[in-house]
């Protein structure tokens, strides 16, 4: 299988980033019993021997002996990555991975894309280089970080510009979180309208998330569990924002969003970290749904908001699912699909589902989604539903 590394820049990314190596550590954990080394874990995990001394080789089959995570951490502030590198997940990560400073960029974006981008540039890119040394088959660069803030948005378009230079082959996947229109910094605007024109530029496929929408989420999640309409079987802690059975006793304000944009990479990244019969590959997601190379903003939406316990989704839930996806309220942005118009769309589907139900959906949507398509795909669509 191919592997993917993950560049998490400023606070924002290295928080989600932490989200997510918990939750994919849980997830692998719930399926591997046996303690093996296989390729599932390889896609995203180096199995280290640690044994000889700190620089252990690398382990391609057998027990795990210590898992790596294939990332690169950068912060300007290193209060973050020296919470990561003290908390439960310390193992996990590599210490000589890792890029941070002391000053910060102030909530600036030069300060971090021109002043921090020049000092450290020939840093990020030895890091970057010696995590992909590790790599059989690099398959993608996974990016996460934030727009309003200086280091996430000035120095994290900078790393992008930095993997188009010298990894021009390779698939650069984008998630970005944008400030709300309540946020207390200033020059966050300046800052997302800055850092927008480098990732249209050098980014492959982005994913943006906007916070008022995750807080929306969050609401709603609790609305729906003080009025009992999660249903005696959901609970709370079985939600995409809990982090219930996780690394983190306490939880912090901002932990219930950052599991959110983490469950939603945990999806994404699904198919290249597990077989199976249907997996689509990660760049087959530009291939249909990027028509021109700039106009790459993928609107995500994430349902259900709880956790199934069983792998078997009921067909009365699959519909309802369906539904909800193209909902405004389950999107990550706030934008209405219905007064919009689609480029291109697509449902990826986790659990053990039967192709019937999925065809019995679309064709459900078919002339729902076919009304507010552009002509190519309209046409595309018919003839996929006619099979």
């Amino acid at each position: 299988m191919t592997q993917s590394i993950v560049v998490q820049v400023g606070q924002c990314g290295n928080q989600v980033g932490c989200r997510f190596w918990d939750l994919a550590l849980r997830e692998h954990a719930s399926v591997n019993k046996k303690g093996i080394y296989d390729e599932a874990l390889n896609s995203f995990f180096r199995n280290v021997d640690t044994r000889g001394g700190v620089d252990g080789a690398d382990v391609s089959s057998g027990k795990i002996c210590s898992l790596k995570a294939r990332a690169v951490l950068i912060d300007m502030e290193e209060g973050v990555v020296n919470e990561l590198l003290q908390g439960p997940l310390q193992e996990v990560f590599d210490t000589k991975q890792l890029i941070t400073d002391v000053s910060g960029s102030g909530n600036n974006w030069a300060v971090g894309h021109n002043v921090y981008g020049s000092q450290y540039r020939d840093q990020i890119l030895e890091k970057l280089r010696k995590t992909a040394e590790h790599c059989d088959c690099l398959q993608c660069f996974f990016v996460i970080h934030s727009m309003g803030g200086g280091t996430g948005s000035g120095l994290g378009t900078f790393v992008l510009k930095v993997l188009e230079d010298d990894f021009p082959e390779v698939h650069r996947f984008v998630t970005s979180v944008y400030p709300s229109a309540e946020d207390d910094v200033i020059t966050s605007p300046y800052n997302s309208v800055l850092a927008m024109k480098e990732l249209t530029e050098h980014a492959d496929c982005v994913l943006p998330i906007e916070n008022q929408a995750l807080v929306d989420i969050v609401n709603k999640i609790n609305q729906m569990a003080s009025s009992g309409k999660l249903g005696a079987s959901m609970k709370l802690s079985s939600t995409v924002t809990s982090g219930h059975g996780g690394i983190k006793t306490q939880e912090k304000p901002f932990d219930a969003m950052n599991n959110i944009v983490a469950n939603l990479l945990l999806n994404l990244t699904s198919s290249a970290r597990f077989e199976g019969s249907l997996n689509m590959d990660l760049n087959e997601i530009t291939m249909n749904l990027v028509p021109f190379p700039r106009l790459h903003y993928l609107v995500s939406s994430l349902t259900p908001l709880y956790t199934l316990a069983d792998v078997n989704v009921p067909p009365r839930r699959l519909d309802q699912m369906f539904s909800d996806a193209f909902s405004k309220d389950h999107q990550l942005i706030r934008a209405d699909p219905k007064r919009s118009l689609y480029l291109a769309c697509a449902l990826m589907v986790r659990g053990n589902v039967q192709v019937s139900d999925l065809r019995r959906n679309i064709e459900r949507h078919t002339f729902t989604i076919i009304c507010r398509l552009m002509g190519w795909s309209r046409v595309v669509l018919q003839k996929l539903s006619t099979l």
